[in-house]
């Protein structure tokens, strides 16, 4: 175990930081939770495209709020205080080797990332609602670009990433399945996978490409004021 815990930080330490005060400002943009809104939003906006009723969106607004209250809440409350592993940017061994951008650190404790978890509990949630190959592709590529940030600055190890990776699975897979079974029991029908009709894949696919168009931006615009 103390070998695996060694690879670990010796992991997060090749890929943590650059010398590049622009792809700083960039990830500091792609790791916020609010930069990924419009993404949201393009969800709940092929929900209610494809939706005959109220009801089934509210069915899914309420999947998707389990999912984060599973995936990141319990993470943040419940094990990263019991499991007190710390960040790597707070760990005595080697938190003075960790690049760290604009000062930012996280809390303590890192074990698991919350961000993966959420992400990827969200990510297979609506990939399994909507089964579209694409539009699958896309979500995946969103929460796996959330872990890399986290890495890169260098507050998650590796296998604070896989470990939340894997809950996150857990948690859209069983969400899934608990949002088949009240779709059937609440609306009496079998029918729980939203069919997206012609290329209505591609609106959450033009807002990811616009998000990351704005990280892009937005880093180059804080460029100087990370410098200082």
């Amino acid at each position: 175990m103390e070998e695996i815990i060694q690879f670990d930080k010796h992991l997060l330490l090749m890929l943590n930081g650059s010398d590049s005060l622009y792809l700083d400002g960039v990830v500091l943009t792609l790791t916020k939770a609010t930069t990924w809104i419009p993404l949201y939003f393009s969800l709940l906006y092929l929900t209610i495209k494809n939706s005959i009723s109220w009801r089934p969106v509210l069915l899914v607004i309420a999947a998707a709020g389990l999912c984060v209250l599973l995936a990141g809440t319990v993470d943040d409350e419940i094990v990263k205080p019991l499991v007190a592993r710390w960040r790597p940017t707070h760990d005595p061994q080697i938190g003075s080797l960790v690049d760290v951008a604009n000062g930012y650190r996280g809390g303590n404790y890192g074990f698991f990332s919350a961000h993966a978890s959420n992400t990827f509990s969200i990510a297979l949630f609506f990939s399994l609602l909507f089964r579209n190959r694409w539009l699958t592709c896309g979500l995946v590529t969103y929460s796996l670009i959330n872990c890399w940030t986290r890495l890169y600055l260098g507050v998650h190890y590796p296998g604070d990433i896989t470990v939340g990776l894997l809950w996150g699975a857990i948690v859209g897979f069983c969400v899934y399945r608990l949002f088949c079974y009240a779709h059937k029991k609440l609306l009496s029908t079998d029918s729980s996978q939203f069919t997206l009709h012609s290329t209505q894949y591609l609106v959450p696919l033009v807002v990811l490409a616009l998000t990351f168009l704005y990280a892009f931006i937005r880093g180059w615009l804080i460029m100087d004021t990370l410098a200082v």
